[in-house]
């Protein structure tokens, strides 16, 4: 991509100013392996900071998208502009090819999926895949960044081995920099709302990314002691919310007995300067917090009973937020099996378009079991395919004749929905965020009763 005679930042005796001159001028080719929700907008944010980007993506249309300035991720604010101005300017482009993306690259940074098997336990085979075709075009002074999130002691017991296998040799630096990115804001985050972390498995591998992360980051850099500790640090900040959910969620099925607005306790207690109780709801979906608990959990010889439970918990609470709406059914003189229930929300997360580990999904399929109709109802989707219910727009609403709803996620949509519109309903709140006290519809909101 560029005509630039390349500078390698590993192992180098040159000054750091030089090198990152050098970085800055585009004479440090960087490959960026995933064009992701993530990873095109670390792809955009590097092209911006050194001109000189090829981004790898197996998706064809994905690339012929990018590389002709347009963004195939939807609903980033600033990153179509992004894109179309350094695609533009010859400063990112994109190829199908990881190989022929590590061919010319002196930096390569990874930001592939991580998903966990139906066993629950890592699945690493796309970084594996991706690890080795970087092998094919690691030369000597070359730096590896990973930001994917994966199991501690990834980088130094699976992809330092495989990578000086397959290259030959070990004269390159392998560091881990974890993403701490959410959809919605991607550009914001990667250029500075957050100190970004650093750790190699050598100091050179963590001094050359911290060099390189210090131009793309208007925050600080944190240098670690090692790529374990970065890899730790991402996973714990996963665990932490996991827990803290849970222990919300637990806290909110208590509502009833303890005859108290929990949510209003929480809200308090949190006014206390070492209290931070997160918000209970309906369950915890995405492709972060259900799933960085099992690469703890299943890939360590050690129990990590409290781990173990917050899962339980959290996943326990589509079954909750259905046996609550059941009871409210009930005390209307109404089975599940002869209603019609609007689900409210499918995606994980307000604003964005991700489905994956849901709550909309077991609820939706819990109701089915029920012999309820379910009905679903989300802006941010086109189909609904993987969920057990019809979907239908907004408006259509009107339409049916509905005996309840279930928020489950509060998308900005909804505040335009006109309750006086429905006959009295069933209503469960799942995220605190509907006001029907000035209406005849039965109200049950998790967390408050």
């Amino acid at each position: 991509m560029s005509l630039h005679e390349v500078t390698k930042l590993y192992g180098t005796d040159a000054p750091e100013t030089d090198q990152r001159e050098e970085f800055l001028a585009g004479n440090v080719p960087v490959a960026v392996y995933g064009l992701g929700k993530m990873g095109l907008p670390l792809a955009a944010v590097y092209a911006d900071t050194c001109g000189n980007v090829v981004g790898a993506d197996v998706d064809p249309e994905v690339v012929e998208t990018i590389n002709a300035g347009k963004c195939p991720v939807k609903r980033e604010p600033g990153l179509p502009e992004l894109v179309a101005e350094t695609v533009e300017r010859g400063a990112f482009e994109a190829t199908d090819d990881p190989a022929e993306a590590a061919a010319d690259a002196a930096v390569h940074v990874v930001i592939v999926p991580t998903p966990i098997t139906d066993e629950k336990e890592a699945d690493l085979s796309i970084l594996r895949s991706v690890a080795e075709e970087i092998a094919t075009g690691l030369d000597p002074g070359d730096l590896v960044v990973v930001e994917c999130t994966v199991p501690p002691r990834t980088c130094e017991d699976l992809l330092e081995p495989l990578l000086e296998d397959a290259a030959g040799h070990d004269e390159f630096g392998l560091a881990f920099c974890p993403e701490r990115t959410s959809s919605g804001r991607a550009l914001e985050d990667i250029r500075g709302a957050y100190p970004k972390v650093v750790g190699g498995t050598d100091d050179e591998a963590t001094r050359a990314a911290e060099l390189v992360y210090g131009e793309i980051t208007q925050h600080d850099v944190l240098a670690v002691s090692d790529a374990t500790t970065a890899e730790a640090v991402k996973v714990f900040e996963g665990l932490y919310r996991d827990v803290n959910i849970a222990l919300a969620n637990e806290l909110a099925t208590l509502t009833d007995e303890l005859g108290i607005d929990v949510n209003e306790a929480i809200e308090t207690a949190n006014t206390q300067p070492f209290c931070e109780i997160h918000a209970p709801g309906p369950g915890v979906g995405g492709h972060c917090i259900p799933y960085y608990p099992y690469f703890v959990i299943n890939g360590f010889e050690t129990d990590s009973p409290l781990l173990e439970t917050a899962r339980e918990v959290n996943d326990s609470m589509p079954e909750f937020t259905v046996e609550t709406l059941a009871r409210e059914l009930d005390a209307e003189g109404k089975s599940p099996d002869e209603t019609t229930v609007a689900l409210l929300g499918l995606t994980y997360r307000p604003g964005v378009e991700e489905t994956r580990a849901t709550p909309a999904e077991p609820i939706a399929e819990r109701l089915s079991n029920l012999g309820a109709t379910v009905l679903g109802v989300d802006p941010m989707l086109d189909d609904a395919e993987e969920f057990d219910l019809e979907k239908i727009s907004q408006d259509a609403l009107y339409e049916r004749d509905l005996d309840a709803i279930v928020l489950v996620t509060p998308h900005s949509e909804f505040d335009a929905i006109e309750w006086e519109r429905f006959d009295p309903l069933a209503v469960v709140d799942g995220r605190q965020s509907l006001d029907l006290a000035e209406t005849d519809h039965r109200v049950y909101t998790i967390g408050s009763g």
